[in-house]
């Protein structure tokens, strides 16, 4: 059945919902170009706030990596940062290889086995770095011991600031921080110190021999 001739008269209603009106096409255009108008504006606001957020980002990231460099010894300031990362990390293994230690000078109370125990601590205050090297040996008393451990510690320049001694049953620990009198970077003197150590506790093993029948050993 075809519709009636009136329907395609020319202006029906009819006639412009099939074959479209010609005057509600630049109002469509327009319709058509605000649409995307808005959705580039919207895609360029995200683009640009994304933007602002990834530099937020890096620049809390190399703000970090700053603070890193200050909380490290001396080193170069245009260390990049793979090579400033590796550092950290080797750094906060010894300050854990340091905190055993440490806990273990906690306990001052001679014991059976001669130890040396001997950490390095940096200290930073005002942007200026401070060492202190905390110390600690176990082995059999004897009177000249004091009288050598002194001597030990003038030869390498180090000064006491603070010294714990406990002698029980004929052993003695001592527990020592000492200042020396300037930073060694090579941590020459912590070494020098430890083999001092060493040979003061071996030396004391030695003059007493068997005298309590138990062997002795030197814990690194």
């Amino acid at each position: 059945m075809k519709p009636p001739a009136e329907a395609w008269s020319k202006g029906s209603d009819f006639r412009k919902c099939i074959v479209g009106d010609t005057d509600l096409a630049p109002t469509m255009h327009s319709m058509c170009s605000s649409s995307e108008t808005s959705a580039e504006a919207k895609s360029a606001a995200a683009c640009s706030n994304h933007k602002e957020a990834e530099k937020r980002r890096r620049q809390r990231i190399n703000s970090h990596l700053d603070t890193l460099r200050t909380l490290l010894p001396p080193c170069n300031s245009k260390t990049d940062k793979a090579s400033l990362l590796a550092k950290v990390v080797e750094q906060v293994k010894e300050l854990k290889q340091q905190s055993s230690h440490i806990m273990q000078l906690e306990s001052s109370f001679p014991s059976d086995t001669d130890d040396v125990i001997v950490a390095t601590d940096f200290f930073f205050n005002n942007n200026h770095q401070s060492l202190v090297i905390k110390a600690s040996f176990c082995c059999d008393d004897r009177s000249d011991l004091i009288a050598e451990l002194i001597q030990t510690l003038k030869s390498l320049r180090l000064s006491p600031l603070k010294a714990e001694m406990v002698t029980f049953g004929g052993r003695t620990r001592n527990v020592m921080i000492l200042a020396p009198d300037k930073i060694d970077e090579k941590n020459e003197v912590v070494e020098f110190l430890r083999e001092e150590l060493r040979l003061l506790v071996h030396r004391s093993s030695c003059h007493f021999g068997d005298r309590f029948k138990r062997q002795r050993r030197i814990i690194k």
